[in-house]
């Protein structure tokens, strides 16, 4: 089942512009390791849904995962070979508007090596590039 909102305000959206760089949810709030994106870009919930899978069937219960982002926005699509006019097509998928910067998924309790090993598995099933960062200890 797809990731999506339980209700939104309007079914519709503008499609609006991703450029910028991310000034919230850019640094590791709860885990150790995270995987950070390095490009602007939409990440679809079959996306999400997809990495999310991918980490717990990995771990098989060990560790604890976060995952920081929500498809909100929804996209819609015409039909194919329709004509233009006739309104704006129907919802076709979610997406979460990422900004370079953002922390998307974090983990802890697992070494360094087997989460920068899962982090990659995890990285090639987004859209956008992406990096692996480990919590700085503050001495």
């Amino acid at each position: 089942m797809a990731i999506m909102p339980k209700r939104v305000k309007y079914r519709k959206a503008q499609k609006g512009k991703c450029r910028g760089v991310s000034t919230r949810g850019d640094r590791l709030s709860f885990g150790e390791f995270g995987l950070k994106s390095l490009e602007n870009g939409p990440v679809r919930a079959n996306h999400i849904e997809a990495c999310r899978v991918a980490m717990v069937r990995k771990l098989r219960g060990a560790g604890k995962v976060w995952i920081n982002i929500f498809p909100h926005k929804p996209v819609s699509k015409k039909p194919a070979e329709t004509r233009m006019g006739k309104g704006k097509g129907d919802l076709d998928h979610w997406v979460a508007v990422v900004k370079r910067g953002r922390i998307l998924f974090e983990i802890s309790g697992v070494p360094e090596d087997f989460a920068k090993n899962l982090l990659r598995l995890v990285a090639f099933k987004l859209p956008i590039r992406t990096k692996f960062v480990i919590r700085q200890q503050v001495k």
